[in-house]
């Protein structure tokens, strides 16, 4: 085998071998990165149960407190002695 043969052997070989071992840590790295991808996903998912929880909570605090106590909607009522006095009902005197 002539020098030149030898060589272009060895830099071929060189190079298929460099290559395997580039692409063998490239997938290790998407493999990675995809698995870090799904523990974000099932910590956004932890986060949103937690958060309903704590909403459905409310609802039924909310719920409980309306029960236990009298509410009425006073939007559309107001005095009407209360627009002589800037529109707040301070007592006359």
């Amino acid at each position: 085998m002539s020098r030149a043969s030898k060589l272009t052997l060895l830099g071929t070989s060189l190079f298929a071998l460099s290559t395997v071992v580039f692409v063998h840590y490239q997938q290790k790295a998407e493999q990675e990165a995809m698995h870090q991808g799904v523990v974000r996903d099932m910590e956004q998912q932890r986060i949103k149960r937690e958060r309903q929880a704590d909403f459905d909570m409310q609802r039924a605090l909310e719920a409980e407190y309306k029960k236990d106590q009298s509410v009425r909607d006073t939007t559309g009522e107001m005095d009407p002695t209360s627009s002589r006095r800037g529109g707040l009902n301070v007592p006359a005197r």
